[in-house]
């Protein structure tokens, strides 16, 4: 049985110690570190097992038209084998056609190992995050360095800024004043989150809720503390991440193509076994006759010769209804999808998520990195203006740590009034943080809210003329630099230098503030102060007006103050207030440690004391903004009948507020049954919650966990919706892995998502989402063109198959030559009409449901249809070639061939017994045919007759193919030149065919020879007809689907 956790976020720190048995000053035992080990084993992730080779190789082969080729591949070897032993000929074009469907499969196979030995990275991925050392007590000492892996539960380890966190541990001291930790990988929180010491009094709480809890993979940005190592290995919160990744991708399904290509498989299974027995059984009277005597049958004659002869024709069927070509032709597709959407800046890692995002009907979102940018930036700030009852207020513009990326509106630097001056120089001086570029994206060191405070100053300016003309001299320069990850914040160095910083008194959560001690440039000292607005507020007893005058801050101005912070906060914004003081009292000639007041800085609890009486100087409204691009994103999803549901870390006025402004929400609507968090929606009955998650409009989840996360996917998927997921932290791994494509950040996104995705935006724009979704319905729209167009040919060779075995007549067309129209001929048109161009309206129609028909009964009639005429026209020319001598006005004899009765041609396998039964030598190309016994002119000679039902197959599938161009549109509409690549693919196809025609080598592999003018001339005019049977089928069509719209009306 499997022990609890102990929950040490619910217990006070004396208790941890016990439970643990160890002493903070201390730490474990050598010989205590030995025993743990033993139990709980070393702290590092699982390596999971990959699948053996083997194993990853016969899965391939796991697929219904892969089982179908095999069989037929083996079966055509045993005939050309058996053939050989028959005749005692041995050569290589006996064997051509085996061994070309193996070389398609062994291709299959190779692509679909490589993929699937690439998916299996988040896990490595997620042991990048852990801490490589710890600084650790051990009998009594600090282990400055001990590697990360040998950290047990109970263990005692010293953390400071900077550091990663190596395990799950519990707070048990602080050694500043503060402690904070950036965890928005891990939960989705915006910002980084302060730790304390004391326990909470609830055994089970969301993880964002255990403040006295560090978490392995999360960072330390502020402060320092001494923790207890609580779990290790896989039993911390990013272990829990990797089984659910692991346990997600055990759950993966088949994409809604693969599903009905399965499908197809299976009808064509059942179709090809049918028929084959039926063509056989239809000709048993050629190798199998018997008498019937006094009711019995006896004289019971089997020919094995004619029986096997049969039994190919039977396998040559089932070549012509297998589409050999298509695996190679929807790889092609996708493969070009993908180069498509990599041009829009979506990277797909796996091929067939292509498609899948076609028929997405619900997008689940993250916040954090997602729909907002996860940088910090100041969006508005107000002051007083010239007297205490109007206050002034400034909107800046920019969404990121760029200092060059947007401004403030309305705003003169020349002129900056002593108030304005004030708050730069509070901002620039009254903070920690720096910005860093890294490669193309701008990134804070320190708090998020510090670095956006800077950026604010650099959108400021500076007062002083000369130093704002070298400020602007040196960002020039700057952008020529070859090392462009430094950011120089000049006006924030301007001000620093200006105003040196003296002491610091730093922020707890008590007074809810940081302070500054600077000395001005008259020489005396200031205290700058940033913090919360309200405790500020409660501090300040005077107020600084527009012209730096300072006027006491009466009750109708603090709520005045109040009135407009609470204003901002409803905007979701994260308001600091910032106040200054200029009487010190004993700190005012403060200069070092050495000055007698240094004693009272030391002392924390004296810092409320100090930043008393303060004059405040205004507010600054921070936030993670949202993309620009996500607005117009939302509604293009929700034009295109897609539903987008937020599922972030956040907290819930920050989630509801940022929905609101991308209009997931309208302003004034009631968001009960639409915003949860993450508990609140799980403690829910499923039936309440699948009726929340069917409803429409938009949905917002949050202080969602990752196991939210992956429920509320599950049962998106479980209800039939077809789901994408967008995320960027490791919290998101999971849910990407489990979603039915999964798409991950590619800028802000940590390694672990981009390894669980299915596609990876380079640009971290969620409206890439929306054009990769009109990507995917385009294509699909194209591959069910090919699929139609494949199928629709395929038919068509069944049916000439099948009038051959009917008629009795010789067969006109032989295995090798149908696998060269499968995979060749075919093959550069279905890849073509891939690139048909999409249609205006796609974003604007409903998602395709995942059961909707990929052949729909109407379009099986039509192709019924085309291919009996496939079927009639091919045989039909073969049986005109032997029996008449001219047709449509064309001379067929002057090559010099006998002309037989249709009779003889359908008893040909009587010809033996024929009496003064002779044919004449006739010419093909430059060749003389020549028989030495007659009958051989139904086998050898067929050459020509069989070079023209090949032909006319060829010029067929060509002309069938611009048919394909439009489901349902005529070529009037949809012209051929709407899409080129279609022309030149018929080009390439017809040349492919001219060159095995008239290059003897390849002629003599396929059994054919060259045609002349007058018989290319004949193969046209039966071939063209094609196109106007569809027109017709196509007009009945439309006419059908404005009745029903009628009667719909």
């Amino acid at each position: 049985m499997e022990e609890k956790p102990f929950p040490a976020w619910s217990w006070p720190v004396d208790q941890c110690l016990k439970e643990y048995q160890v002493k903070l000053e201390k730490g474990l035992s050598t010989y205590e570190v030995e025993k743990r080990r033993e139990r709980y084993g070393l702290n590092e992730l699982e390596k999971e097992k990959g699948k053996p080779l083997w194993r990853l190789v016969l899965e391939q082969f796991d697929d219904m038209l892969v089982k179908i080729l095999l069989g037929a591949a083996f079966i055509s070897f045993v005939l050309a084998y058996l053939h050989q032993d028959e005749t005692g000929v041995s050569g290589f074009e006996a064997y051509v056609e085996p061994l070309v469907i193996l070389l398609i499969l062994v291709l299959n196979a190779i692509v679909g190992v490589w993929q699937e030995s690439n998916a299996e990275k988040a896990l490595e991925a997620l042991k990048e995050m852990q801490g490589e050392s710890a600084k650790v007590f051990r009998d009594g000492y600090l282990v400055p360095d001990l590697p990360a892996r040998e950290l047990v539960p109970g263990d005692i380890v010293e953390l400071r800024v900077g550091d990663k966190v190596p395990a799950d541990m519990r707070v048990a001291t602080l050694k500043s004043s503060t402690l904070r930790v950036e965890q928005s990988s891990l939960t989705g929180e915006s910002m980084p989150v302060t730790k304390s010491t004391d326990f909470l009094a609830v055994d089970d709480c969301e993880l964002q809720a255990k403040e006295n809890m560090v978490f392995a993979g999360t960072t330390i940005v502020n402060g320092s503390c001494i923790c207890i190592v609580v779990n290790t290995g896989m039993c911390t919160e990013i272990g829990n991440i990797q089984k659910q990744i692991h346990d997600a991708s055990l759950e993966e399904s088949d994409t809604p193509l693969k599903k009905k290509l399965d499908e197809f498989g299976n009808r064509l299974t059942t179709a090809i076994g049918i028929v084959c027995l039926v063509v056989w059984a239809i000709n048993y009277k050629y190798f199998l006759s018997w008498e019937v005597v006094d009711g019995w049958p006896s004289n019971v004659r089997f020919s094995f010769e004619k029986c096997t002869y049969y039994f190919k024709i039977a396998v040559a069927l089932a070549v012509a209804a297998i589409p050999e070509g298509l695996p190679a032709v929807i790889t092609t597709c996708l493969a070009l999808g993908t180069k498509k959407m990599a041009q829009k800046n979506a990277i797909v890692r796996k091929l067939p998520s292509v498609e899948t995002l076609g028929c997405t009907t619900v997008i689940c979102s993250d916040k954090t990195g997602t729909l907002t940018t996860n940088q910090m930036s100041v969006s508005e700030f107000f002051t007083l203006g010239g007297k205490t009852t109007a206050c002034r207020s400034f909107g800046v513009e920019g969404t990121t740590y760029d200092p060059k990326d947007g401004g403030i509106m309305d705003w003169n630097c020349y002129n900056m009034d002593a108030n304005l001056l004030l708050m730069a120089e509070i901002c620039a001086i009254c903070n920690d943080a720096g910005v860093f570029c890294d490669g193309r994206l701008f990134k804070a060191t320190g708090l998020p809210t510090e670095a956006a405070l800077k950026v604010l100053v650099e959108k400021m300016g500076v007062p002083d003329n000369k130093a704002r003309s070298k400020i602007r001299d040196a960002q020039i320069v700057s952008s020529y630099l070859i090392d462009r990850n430094t950011v120089k914040l000049g006006c924030c160095d301007w001000w620093m230098k200006r105003s040196k910083r003296v002491a610091a008194l730093e922020f707890d959560r008590v007074r809810k503030s940081m302070g500054v001690i600077v000395r001005e440039p008259n020489g005396s000292n200031r205290l700058l102060v940033k913090g919360a607005v309200e405790s500020l507020l409660e501090r300040s007893t005077y107020v600084q007006l527009a012209d730096g005058s300072t006027v006491p801050i009466d009750e109708s101005c603090r709520q005045l103050l109040l009135l407009r912070h609470l204003e901002m906060s409803s905007k979701g914004l994260r308001c600091l207030g910032l106040a200054y003081k200029d009487d010190l009292g004993e700190l005012s000639g403060y200069y070092a440690e050495t000055h007698p007041a240094h004693k009272k800085l030391l002392d924390p609890s004296c810092y409320s004391s100090i930043e008393s009486d303060l004059v405040f100087v205004g507010v600054v409204g921070l936030r993670d903004p949202p993309r620009e691009e996500v607005h117009k994103a939302v509604n293009d999803c929700r034009r295109a009948g897609i539903k987008i549901m937020v599922i972030t870390g956040d907290n819930k006025s920050t989630a509801e507020a940022v929905c609101r402004e991308i209009q997931l929400f309208s302003d004034g609507e009631n968001l009960k049954g639409s915003s949860f968090t993450g508990k609140e929606f799980m403690a829910l009955s499923s039936e309440q919650q699948i009726e929340i998650l069917s409803k429409d409009g938009g949905k917002v989840f949050s202080r969602a966990e990752p196991r939210h996360k992956q429920d509320i996917v599950r049962m998106l998927k479980e209800m039939g919706e077809v789901v994408a997921m967008t995320g960027d932290g490791v919290n998101d791994a999971p849910a990407l892995k489990l979603a039915d494509i999964g798409i991950a950040m590619g800028i802000t996104g940590t390694e672990v998502a981009k390894e669980a995705s299915d596609m990876v935006l380079a640009d971290d724009n969620f409206s890439t989402i929306v054009s990769a979704v009109a990507e995917g319905r385009s294509i699909y729209n194209n591959m069910k063109a090919f699929i139609r167009y494949m199928i629709s040919s395929n038919i068509g060779e069944v049916i000439s198959i099948f009038l051959t075995a009917a008629l009795g007549i010789p067969e006109c067309l032989i295995p090798v030559q149908l696998l060269w129209v499968n995979l060749v001929t075919d093959g550069p048109p279905a890849t073509a009409l891939g690139f048909n161009p999409a249609d205006v309206d796609i974003m604007q129609k409903p998602p395709r449901k995942s059961n909707d028909a990929l052949i729909s009964s109407w379009v099986f009639f039509r192709y019924m249809v085309i291919g009996s005429y496939v079927g009639i026209a091919t045989v039909g020319i073969f049986i005109v070639w032997y029996t008449q001598a001219s047709f449509l006005g064309i001379n067929l004899v002057s090559d010099g061939h006998t002309l037989v009765e249709l009779s003889q041609l359908r008893n040909w396998g009587e010809c033996s017994a024929w009496t003064n039964f002779t044919v004449s030598p006739f010419k093909a190309g430059n060749r003389l045919i020549t028989f030495s016994d007659p009958c051989e002119y139904f086998t050898v000679g067929k050459v020509k007759a069989m070079t023209l039902s090949l032909s006319v197959l060829v010029a067929i599938e060509m002309f069938n193919s611009l048919n394909a161009l439009s489901e349902d549109n005529s070529l009037i509409k949809m012209p051929p030149w709407r899409n080129p690549w279609l022309l030149v693919a018929m080009s390439v196809s017809f040349g492919l065919h001219s060159l095995i025609l008239y290059v003897p080598f390849l002629a003599d592999i396929f059994g054919i020879v060259p045609l002349s003018l007058n018989e290319w001339l004949l193969v046209i005019l039966l071939s063209a007809p094609v196109i106007l049977i569809d027109e017709v089928l196509k007009f009945v069509g439309r006419r059908r689907r404005q009745r029903t719209k009628l009667k719909a009306a």
